[in-house]
């Protein structure tokens, strides 16, 4: 394999036309054992270093290299971001603690009615909730979607939150009073759908954890959640021993 001739007499930028064949070549993993380093991709397109660090400056912010000051480029593996089982946890701090960004597009936060939820967290049917909607991301790439519901009563002040690069459980506790110290969680593997597949920029081939958790504090239930992640990048963990078997919720 080998790089494209640029056409220096083209409509569109030499930067745009290098990103282009970059990608191509990402494509069909022409640079899996190391990506080029800024020199030697001048060396071979024949172009300026400014024009290189276009390029590779548009591969990073499309989370498809990896590179930073001083630092050769390299590609951007599939972080499998882990979480073990019986712990509080919360997806913000997972896959930060894997070096990478999360932030979150945030599609739905407003006040509604839901009778199922509402049952599910004790409550009448009738009482209103706070329900959060976020595409999460992983440095620039979808890994989940997760929905969110809480006690209007007790979450009101996060109507005010802009949730793009926070977590929620730190700004329940520091807004409103409520800790999140335990629950219970459903976990299943499920084959997203369509518009689904689209959120998370998966193809029909990629599987999906369904996650169901009931958020408690002091025993009290104070969130609903849904989350779908790809199953590509996240999964759970079991600590098990020969005496004391798998070791779920904290216990034997």
């Amino acid at each position: 394999m080998t790089a494209q001739i640029l056409d220096r007499l083209g409509r569109r930028p030499l930067w745009q036309q290098l990103l282009l064949d970059l990608r191509r070549r990402l494509d069909l993993d022409e640079f899996a054992v190391a990506f080029p380093g800024e020199l030697a991709l001048v060396a071979e397109y024949g172009v300026s270093r400014h024009t290189v660090r276009e390029a590779v400056r548009r591969l990073r912010d499309e989370g498809l290299v990896i590179s930073g000051r001083g630092r050769t480029p390299r590609r951007a593996g599939p972080t499998d971001i882990e979480q073990p089982l019986g712990e509080i946890y919360s997806l913000f701090s997972a896959v930060e603690a894997t070096g990478r960004v999360q932030r979150s597009v945030v599609r739905t936060l407003d006040v509604r009615a839901d009778g199922v939820v509402a049952a599910r967290l004790g409550l009448e049917e009738s009482t209103p909730l706070v329900h959060l909607e976020r595409l999460r991301l992983a440095d620039a790439e979808p890994l989940a979607v997760d929905r969110v519901w809480l006690p209007e009563n007790l979450a009101a002040p996060l109507l005010e939150v802009d949730f793009g690069r926070t977590a929620l459980y730190a700004e329940y506790a520091a807004r409103c009073g409520v800790r999140v110290t335990g629950g219970s969680e459903r976990i299943r593997a499920v084959v997203p759908g369509e518009a689904e597949r689209r959120l998370l920029g998966v193809g029909p081939g990629v599987a999906a954890l369904a996650i169901d958790r009931l958020g408690c504090a002091g025993g009290r239930p104070v969130e609903w959640r849904q989350t779908l992640v790809r199953a590509d990048r996240f999964s759970v963990t079991a600590r098990f021993s020969a005496d004391d078997g798998y070791r779920v919720d904290g216990s034997a």
